[in-house]
């Protein structure tokens, strides 16, 4: 859509705008459903199965003028905005983010993943879906195929100037799905009981089959000789940008170095002074290094030698390790602990590849209508030489586990993102803050400490502060790649000797920084901004400061700007 052509239709359409309109987010979110209705399913609205995605270009041109709509309806401060402030927040930063996402940077027109994507998931969606009978998945198998091949023209129509790796990336996962169709696709339906009766099924999937060899050899023959290379690096100017959106701030890359390498040398100091505390009390008459690096070593060898020796070992220390946070915050007061627990742990399964090395939490759907969550340990093989197991499990030692148990669970994003789950804000559910998700588990360790969480062990809160550095130290390099033209190598040297980054988590560093450069700043941002919170709280009220209310009222509130807690706190207290 031209630019002149665009605001013409947005003029003429506010004429007719209902600025009072108090639907406005029910009615953004069942529009957002039917243009990613793939999204919708993973969130846990089921009904969502019976579509799928359309990325033609006049679907697409009509999806960026309803965000436009959409974003003159929240500048009219007598409508929504003025009731909704904070969810109208929220879908301020979502629809700018839409219309960055399809008019700015254009997906649809130089992404082949985009498409590789959609086509690579149409079926096995459908085949995982536990709550569909077999005539179910019988009917959608066969409307997925028309999917597919309807995303495979719109992919052939819409694309234009590629990325080279990301085409080369596509390119082999189109070929993985179209061997799929070819070879696998009628034994892997037989296997899950279902049958098509369709004459013409044999057809479809030859026409399915060809559409994506069509597909394939338009990128291979048209589009990659003229591919660009990649430029994985956004620059100062678009950093910013993108800093500013994802924050919904106007902190500058420099002011976010400034503060990430601030507390870089605040929590070295730390670290040092913790660890000549833990050697003279631990090693009594014993020298003591006078090297910062020869010191922090000492110390930090010591609480990597406190290590599982194999999963099994690291499931059950991990069982245990759960009850025992549990059990802390309720006899610490800390916070209301949720009633029915939906929590399963395991050990990540060697079929996940690289993940399995650092595991992850599965979290409930926010809509999900059985919401259990699972966390997936981290392991690696038995199989593999004896010191490269030590190694591994030297990263996930004992003292970081019982710190890092209060961040991904007790009340850290399990139980933060169980209790938000009742919100009556659904815009809070499917456009969180992205600050607050990761601030708030960073944020909770720091409380739970305080409070006297494994106060007998200093090498804990040694893996805390280690920790702290290491979301500092993300966010400043995220900062240093971006816009100072960091490479690999000064990124790894920076994060193993100043930050003092464990090696297991060096190494992936570098990916994420390419990946996801500003969701690395959320932990450091959002645990900076939640400690202020804090402060400012203990300040204000003195004596009356109750941390169950504090901490109960942010993961009530749901993921929301932390900012907007300040006013919410002053309203709650006065009532």
């Amino acid at each position: 859509m031209k630019p002149r052509f665009a605001c013409l239709v947005i003029l003429l359409l506010s004429v007719t705008l209902n600025s009072k309109a108090q639907n406005l987010s029910e009615d953004y979110i069942e529009a957002w459903k039917n243009f990613y209705p793939s999204r919708a399913l993973s969130s846990g609205m089921h009904p969502s199965i019976f579509s799928y995605e359309d990325r033609s270009d006049g679907n697409i041109k009509d999806w960026i003028t309803y965000n436009m709509i959409t974003l003159i309806k929240l500048s009219d401060r007598n409508g929504y905005t003025s009731k909704n402030p904070i969810d109208a927040r929220l879908l301020k930063v979502q629809v700018q983010s839409e219309i960055d996402t399809w008019q700015k940077q254009m997906l649809h027109t130089n992404s082949l993943s985009l498409y590789a994507s959609l086509i690579s998931n149409a079926i096995s969606t459908v085949l995982e879906a536990d709550f569909l009978s077999v005539p179910e998945k019988t009917r959608l198998v066969v409307s997925r195929m028309e999917a597919v091949r309807k995303l495979s023209k719109q992919a052939r129509s819409n694309l234009d100037v590629l990325d080279r790796a990301d085409a080369e990336r596509a390119i082999r996962r189109l070929k993985n799905i179209e061997n799929f169709y070819k070879k696998e696709l009628e034994l892997t339906l037989k296997e899950k009981g279902i049958s098509h009766t369709q004459t013409d099924f044999d057809s479809q999937v030859e026409n399915t089959t060809r559409d994506i060899g069509a597909l394939i050899y338009h990128v291979e023959n048209t589009l990659l000789p003229k591919a660009v290379k990649s430029l994985d690096v956004l620059g100062r100017k678009e950093y910013a940008r993108q800093l500013s959106l994802y924050t919904d701030s106007k902190l500058s890359p420099e002011g976010l170095a400034r503060m990430a390498l601030k507390e870089i040398e605040t929590v070295r100091a730390l670290i040092g002074s913790v660890s000549e505390s833990y050697l003279s009390t631990t090693y009594p008459g014993k020298p003591i290094p006078k090297d910062y690096e020869a010191l922090t070593r000492s110390a930090l060898g010591d609480m990597e030698k406190d290590a599982p020796i194999n999963a099994a070992d690291y499931l059950e220390f991990w069982q245990t390790l759960s009850e025992q946070a549990v059990s802390f915050i309720e006899e610490h007061n800390i916070a209301t602990l949720p009633k029915n627990q939906t929590l399963r742990i395991m050990t990540a399964p060697e079929s996940a590849g690289a993940a399995a090395r650092i595991g992850w939490v599965a979290s409930a759907p926010p809509f999900a209508p059985n919401p259990m969550t699972t966390l997936y340990l981290p392991s690696i093989p038995e199989t593999l030489p004896k010191q490269e197991q030590i190694d591994f499990w030297a990263s996930f030692n004992k003292p970081f586990n019982r710190m890092i148990v209060i961040h991904e669970l007790f009340p850290g994003h399990y139980m933060q993102m169980k209790i938000s789950r009742e919100s009556p804000h659904p815009i809070r559910l499917l456009f969180p803050y992205g600050i607050y998700t990761e601030g708030w588990a960073t944020f909770t360790e720091r409380v739970l400490l305080d409070a006297g969480w494994e106060k007998e062990n200093p090498l804990t809160l040694l893996a805390h502060l280690r920790k702290r550095l290491e979301n500092a130290n993300r966010a400043y390099t995220s900062v240093q790649v971006h816009t100072q033209g960091w490479t690999q190598q000064q990124v790894m040297e920076f994060s193993t000797k100043t930050s003092l980054v464990a090696p297991q988590f060096a190494k992936s560093l570098w990916g994420r920084i390419m990946r996801s450069p500003m969701q690395l700043t959320s932990y450091f941002l959002g645990g900076a901004q939640f400690t202020e919170l804090l402060a400012s709280e203990k300040a204000r009220l003195g004596t009356k400061f109750d941390l169950t209310l504090f901490m109960d009222t942010i993961m009530k509130a749901g993921p929301i700007p932390i900012d907007e807690f300040h006013r919410i706190f002053q309203q709650t207290i006065s009532k």
